[in-house]
């Protein structure tokens, strides 16, 4: 199988984010190597890959889901560099990828915390984090604890 942090970088997103962000995503993305069902009813192959490109049935090998993975967090990565209008910490990059590659850079836009991180108000932005926890109205444990791990990783790096 292909070196992730290797692919990453030649994708063009950095190591130090591109490792962090990996360890945020894909422990809670899980792998799967088939098209199925996530909890929220969207069709999602591999490491929490979404798109028109999927139906049911479909597979994919270990290099294949990389590919994904590796396409969708550059593209991810754009969009969350487009809206973001300060420097980023390493750790702040990373939980912020993470999220959006979660949750879509819709919701991140239209957010409380692009806001506060955009207004300076780093700390807050993070701690904004903590307030994602639900799928169509209910609370889930899976993404509290991906939430806290996002929390602690964009938190890091700044100082109170």
């Amino acid at each position: 199988m292909k070196n992730l942090k290797g692919a990453l970088l030649a994708a063009g997103i950095t190591g130090a984010v591109a490792l962090s962000g990996a360890v945020l995503i894909a422990p809670h993305e899980g792998k799967v190597n088939e098209v199925y069902l996530d909890p929220a009813n969207i069709l999602t192959s591999c490491y929490g890959h979404t798109g028109k490109d999927l139906k049911p049935g479909m597979k994919f090998s270990d290099d294949e889901c990389l590919d994904q993975l590796v396409v969708d967090l550059s593209e991810h990565n754009r969009q969350l560099l487009s809206v973001v209008k300060v420097p980023l910490s390493e750790g702040e990059h990373a939980a912020y990828l993470s999220f959006v590659y979660n949750v879509g850079i819709g919701q991140f836009r239209k957010s409380t915390m692009l806001g506060n991180l955009n207004e300076g108000f780093r700390v807050s932005a993070c701690n904004q984090l903590s307030r994602w926890i639900y799928i169509k109205g209910k609370e889930s444990n899976g993404l509290r604890t991906r939430r806290a791990a996002e929390r602690k990783m964009c938190l890091k790096d700044i100082q109170p």
